[in-house]
């Protein structure tokens, strides 16, 4: 259904395929593996099957690579490094998956045929993961594979009305010099990178790289504007009024100034658990920002995303539809969605924002493999 162009890419932990959809026009997939069954057939029904490979990556080997890539992406498992998740970092059987990727790699290196660039997209959490040991550990395996290594925190936010800030990792075998900053500027090197920076080896910090780019411009979406309007599976009426009294009186109030106001308005809604003296309590906690909060599994650690509707003196609530989590993403109303709302929501709550990776490849990701291609015909 999808078709892309440009220089070849690896894509690995591929879900759904939505980094493909990111970096279509700069660069054209020739190899996608992911393990998950249900990601493989979204990913087939988008993009047909010629170039996936289903499984373990632990399974594969360099023959299974055709050519040479010119980027190899990896958006490799985030559970363990999550604050949804256990926190388990890169050890742990799912987000260790990332030394999967790395054997690959390297087994690439010693044919002469690695991708001159490699990005890698995470959870923010790897800055913080066994304090830090985590990143550094990641660091040095790309910096001792001959790779120049720097990394940038951006937010969905920037791009689509969702808030979602993920870690980049962006390595390259040569980094022009005009492509590298003289050190951190916002808003993508934050205080989080510089911090854990700062404590890397010597050797490795003198290695790294910040590399250089201007923030895009501002976004002129909000939630309001992706709202599926077809959507009819409206909570019951007493549904609605339980959510509204887990919520503080501060957001009650809130919520009454909007309806009083006569403006429709959507608000995005999880439900926490607080501890309020002493005592663990449910609340419903929404926002009206003209933001979604954070897509995320259906297993990821808290309740699904809820919707809140306010227009004409009444209040109605419903789940987030697979279409707007979807949209949440970036993806175009053609991509295809998985059959059932639970596997919709799990494909997008593990996904990457197409639009943050489209700005990515056209603003470092192609210029990076551009140089090395240059480099190559001189």
């Amino acid at each position: 259904m999808l078709r892309d162009s440009g220089a070849p890419l690896y894509e690995f932990f591929a879900g759904g395929g939505l980094a493909r959809l990111g970096l279509a026009g700069d660069f054209a997939c020739v190899f996608a593996n992911d393990i998950d069954p249900a990601k493989a057939r979204a990913y087939r029904t988008a993009f047909g099957g010629e170039d996936l490979r289903e499984g373990d990556i632990w399974k594969l080997s360099s023959a299974d690579l055709p050519g040479q890539a010119a980027l190899a992406w990896a958006s490799f498992p985030c559970q363990d490094l999550s604050l949804a998740g256990a926190r388990r970092g890169l050890a742990a059987p799912r987000s260790g998956a990332f030394w999967g990727f790395h054997r690959l790699i390297e087994k690439l290196a010693h044919e002469g045929r690695a991708p001159d660039v490699l990005a890698l997209e995470n959870v923010s959490g790897l800055l913080s993961s066994h304090g830090g040991a985590d990143f550094t550990a990641l660091v040095h395996a790309l910096d001792e594979l001959g790779y120049r290594v720097g990394a940038l925190e951006m937010d969905a936010s920037a791009f689509v009305p969702q808030s979602r800030p993920r870690l980049f990792i962006i390595a390259a075998r040569n980094a022009p010099s005009h492509l590298i900053a003289s050190g951190p500027s916002e808003p993508f090197h934050t205080a989080a990178l510089r911090a854990v920076v700062a404590r890397l080896p010597e050797a490795l910090r003198k290695h790294f790289v910040w590399w250089r780019l201007d923030a895009p411009a501002k976004r002129n979406t909000r939630l309001i504007d992706l709202i599926d309007e077809a959507n009819t599976g409206w909570d019951a009426p007493e549904k609605t009024a339980k959510l509204l009294t887990q919520m503080s009186p501060l957001q009650r109030a809130r919520v009454e100034a909007l309806r009083e106001s006569g403006e429709r308005a959507v608000g995005a809604v999880f439900r926490r658990i607080r501890i309020e003296h002493g005592k663990r309590v449910q609340r419903a906690e929404a926002r009206f920002d003209g933001l979604a909060g954070c897509l995320r599994t259906p297993a990821g650690g808290s309740s699904r995303q809820i919707l809140l509707f306010i227009e004409a003196n009444s209040t109605r609530s419903r789940l987030i539809s697979p279409r707007e989590a979807a949209r949440l993403m970036g993806a175009p109303d053609e991509y295809p969605l998985p059959a059932g709302q639970t596997a919709a929501l799990h494909l997008f709550g593990d996904g990457v924002c197409v639009p943050a990776v489209r700005w990515l490849s056209n603003h470092l990701l192609a210029p990076l493999a551009g140089a090395a291609a240059q480099r190559k015909s001189a």
